[in-house]
């Protein structure tokens, strides 16, 4: 009968769980409004926190809890979380406030508030994390309205978790009957999809200096513009007292056009930008703040105290869903040339005339000199608002851009070689693929004894080489990415000069070959491949022909294929998932400056699915070129001088990452061949890295995991490099109570020597939150050496136990116990103490490998190909790997 009733109160509880699990929208509104603070009766009345409309949409009231500020200029901060779960959309905001009471109110979104308070002074932030400003109010001025279709998007997997209002109180002369300000705004949210969008793009400058006492200075911004499509619909400008007028404006093909122009001291709304706007890739985004320094005995600076100034130009736009970006920035004057043809508007101040003073500070009727007195120091005292140190919105939209520069170069990671890994020491031909599989397995392609030199091909392409037949090794070999031990081959007797290597969705492997002039489908344990595209040793540029194609990538959402072809073509052709001509974009590249579409050798392909687009490593022009896969519309171009001529290989981690490898400098270059760690949104460089044990000689491809493991192979060399970041492979050594204990996270031990430098600010502001990551990471080793003791601690007792029940026996039963004892507890204890037989001491291993010295790098011929070649005699003569060849595979079958 007990085990009945368990059994019944198991299954209960079972059913509860599941049932949670199929919650209705009104059931989570319900939980909304049982957690949430409540508000007092005062401030809401009738009004609720969550109030659902129909199955999609409702309405989050967002207010302040019945607060009375105690002092002029408060800053008051509330968090509210989402009600739901899954992804919303904000699509409208309906403000409740006073110019009476609030002097501005702005709603951010984050995912860690800074307080957990029912709410908090606003000198202790906002948010911990990242946060987007979703809406700004301020001096009475008209509520922002979104376009129809357009969102902020929140929740789910990517968007804020929670709401962060904050309310500067300016003059708290209001609040003289102590009355309490429920002050807010409410959102309409909707489950509904939306096809476009919001986000805000921050134009500020960082380095402007007002001269005292000069008339007219100006503070100029301008970037160019590297994404997809953006359309402008609202615009808001700020500074301080000495700012006259903000003025913002789109550059394309030097024709200047006016998004907004406003006066900085009136009321600091997003106003409606007066004619449609789209931004395109390439265009220039500027603007200029003029400012005065009459009045001023001293310098100016940009900052947020009541001496400093601040020129911010900000943009309310949308874009669509699949390509949307939530934030951007731009703080640099790429071009000061360009303003001396600024249209002469932007120098002209704008008056701002007394009627709308008056409509800004809530008055509508004629007033009486005394009144007019009054608004005169009314206006006064808002003038120094407007300058004070908590002038939060543009101060800390000031640190946000400068903590979000800071995180793009300065994110707390490095790219490093896993020196334990043997994958240098296994012997292959020539790499020329690599590719992770659905277990993060590494899956290697290469040459076996085949060599891709100057005798290969003929003018026309055509391989010449065909009498030595197929490669008869396994030219697909599959590593445990740890240690590099072979778990699985294939590929013997099918290919001439295996090039590109993908792995798609459902684990098939897409492979192209050079020679063979063709694109292959593989499944893992089939010996016959399951798709062919291109005619067998057939050159060509139709639609049923490759010439030397170099890399295939598989849409996992769509199943569309993309081939990038090649050495001797310049275009992407995508196919059906059955492998049927769909389109193909791309041109060779004319002379002088490379244009977007055009290709010098499309070498490797990167395919962002979530974002929809698909990168190329456009070869010999050094750069990466990335495209939407649904019309091969060009979005961006990445291209940095480190780069270098060459650009081998590119790799996109989830998370963000783009990661890829560059060539080898030609004579008198200074760049040098290394991998590089970019930020996919930004294109930045964070981190640079090269190997440790050996140099590159020619890297050919890269590819790299979530966890930031990356895997390079060397076509030259023969060999595939192991790397890893230092959050994953950081190296400890703890001492405690005289025992000694070193420790890796991962196989791959960590020697830091030789780690190129991550690029480094020049801005003293970029570097704000460097000493507050030092001091987590000491707090992060104090808690490692506590729980380590902790864990200790326990052991220690238990080996005492066991000696005292040990010696209680040998006791009893006599010496030879004792002995035992003897042996068996100086074997436990110098173990204890690293100094066991079969221990290991890693401080000696790396002092053995201090040694490492780079060798010097010899230029290889590119020219049409990525052959191996030896410079000395022009023949094909480089040494294979002395190492014993791979074990016996599992049977491929």
């Amino acid at each position: 009968m007990a085990g009945f009733v368990s059994n019944l109160l198991i299954l209960l509880l079972l059913f509860q769980n599941i049932s949670l699990g199929f919650r209705s929208p009104l059931s989570v509104f319900k939980r909304y409004k049982d957690t949430s603070t409540s508000l007092s009766s005062e401030c809401l009345g009738s009004v609720q926190p969550v109030i659902s409309f129909g199955l999609s949409d409702f309405a989050l009231d967002i207010r302040m809890p019945a607060v009375t500020p105690k002092q002029s200029d408060t800053y008051l901060c509330l968090s509210v979380p989402l009600p739901v779960d899954d992804e919303a959309y904000v699509v409208d905001f309906k403000p409740h406030a006073s110019m009476d009471t609030v002097h501005h109110m702005l709603l951010f979104g984050c995912n860690e508030p800074s307080s957990t308070e029912n709410y908090w002074d606003c000198d202790e932030g906002t948010c911990k994390d990242k946060s987007n400003i979703l809406y700004a109010w301020a001096r009475n001025a008209p509520p922002t309205r979104l376009p129809k279709g357009v969102g902020f998007r929140v929740g789910g997997e990517t968007g804020s978790r929670y709401f962060v209002l904050q309310v500067h109180y300016g003059d708290v002369s209001a609040f003289r009957d102590k009355h309490k300000d429920c002050s807010g705004v409410t959102l309409h949210l909707t489950h509904q999809k939306q096809p476009l969008i919001a986000g805000m793009y921050l134009m500020m400058s960082v380095n402007t200096v007002i001269p005292p006492g000069k008339k007219v200075v100006d503070a100029d911004i301008a970037c160019h513009y590297k994404r997809s499509p953006m359309h402008l619909f609202a615009y808001r400008v700020h500074t301080h007292r000495l700012g006259k007028v903000v003025s913002g404006y789109r550059v394309r093909n030097g024709q200047w056009t006016l998004i907004g122009r406003q006066s900085p001291q009136l009321p600091q709304a997003f106003y409606p930008v007066k004619y449609p706007i789209d931004i395109s890739y390439d265009d220039i985004l500027a603007a200029r703040c003029v400012f005065s320094g009459e009045g001023r005995t001293t310098e100016t600076h940009i900052g947020g105290t009541a001496n400093d100034e601040m020129c911010n130009f900000y943009i309310m736009y949308y874009m669509e869903a699949k390509h949307a970006v939530s934030y951007m920035t731009c703080t640099q004057n790429t071009n000061p040339e360009m303003f001396r043809n600024i249209p002469q508007e932007a120098n002209i101040p704008i008056p701002v005339k007394s009627d709308v003073k008056m409509m800004m500070h809530g008055h509508h009727e004629e007033l009486k000199d005394s009144d007019t007195s009054s608004l005169l120091q009314q206006d006064k005292k808002e003038d120094i608002l407007d300058q004070e140190t908590k002038d939060s919105d543009a101060s800390y939209l000031l640190q946000q851009a400068k903590k979000e520069e800071a995180e793009t170069l300065d994110q707390d990671f490095h790219i490093e070689e896993a020196v334990e890994w043997p994958g240098l020491d296994l012997k292959l031909g020539q790499v020329s693929g690599l590719a992770l599989d659905l277990q993060n397995n590494l899956v290697v392609f290469h040459r076996g004894d085949r060599v891709w030199d100057e005798n290969s091909f003929d003018s026309k392409f055509v391989y010449q080489q065909r009498g030595l037949g197929h490669i008869e090794q396994n030219t697909i070999i599959v590593l445990n990415p740890r240690n590099a031990k072979l778990l699985h081959s294939t590929g013997k007797n099918m290919f001439y000069l295996p090039h590109g290597l993908s792995v798609d969705k459902n684990g098939n492997y897409w492979v192209t070959d050079v020679a063979l002039h063709q694109v292959f489908k593989l499944g893992a344990n089939d010996k016959e491949p399951l798709l062919i595209l291109g005619v067998p040793l057939q050159p060509g540029s139709d639609k049923n022909h490759f010439c030397q194609p170099t890399d295939v990538a598989v849409d996992p959402i769509t199943g569309s294929i993309y081939v990038s072809d090649g050495y001797c073509n310049s275009r992407i052709i995508q196919f059906s998932p059955n492998g049927l001509y769909v389109m193909q974009w791309g041109e060779e590249t004319s002379l002088g400056r490379s244009r977007p579409g055009q290709f010098y050798i499309p070498h490797s392909l990167a395919l962002i699915p979530d974002l929809s687009q698909l990168c190329v490593a456009d070869r010999e022009n050094g750069r990466i070129q990335c495209f939407r896969l649904e019309t091969g519309e060009f979005t961006r171009e990445i291209k940095h001088k480190a780069f270098g001529r060459e650009l081998f290989a590119v790799s996109y981690a989830p998370g963000g990452l783009l990661f890829a490898i560059n060539g080898m400098p030609y004579p008198g270059e200074a760049e040098s061949v290394q991998g590089f760690v970019m930020n996919f949104s930004t294109g930045e460089i964070i981190d640079t890295f090269i190997p440790l044990r050996e140099s590159f000689e020619m890297p050919h491809d890269i590819v790299a995991s979530e966890d930031r493991t990356v895997f390079v192979g060397d076509v030259h060399a023969k060999a595939v490099w192991k790397f890893a970041s230092v959050e994953k492979m950081e190296h400890r050594s703890v001492k405690k109570a005289g025992i000694e204990v070193q420790e890796t996270k991962e196989s791959g031990t960590i020697v830091e020597a030789r780690l190129k430098n991550k690029p480094e600010s020049r801005d003293p502001l970029k570097n704000m939150d460097k000493q507050h990551l030092v001091q987590q990471a000491s707090s992060t080793g104090v808690s490692f050496v506590l729980i380590t003791t902790l864990l200790i601690i326990p052991v220690v007792v238990l080996l005492v136990i066991l000696v005292f029940i040990r010696w209680r026996k040998t006791t009893v039963y006599g010496a030879d116990g004792e002995c035992k004892l003897d042996s068996t507890a100086g074997r436990i204890l110098g173990r204890l103490r690293g100094k066991g037989g079969g221990g290991i001491n890693l401080g000696n291993f790396f002092a053995s490998h201090k040694g490492y010295s780079r060798k010097g790098f010899d230029r290889l011929s590119t020219e049409g190909s990525d052959q191996e070649k030896d410079e000395d005699d022009g023949t094909d003569s480089e040494e294979e790997c002395s190492a014993s060849p791979l074990p016996p595979a599992p049977s491929s079958s």
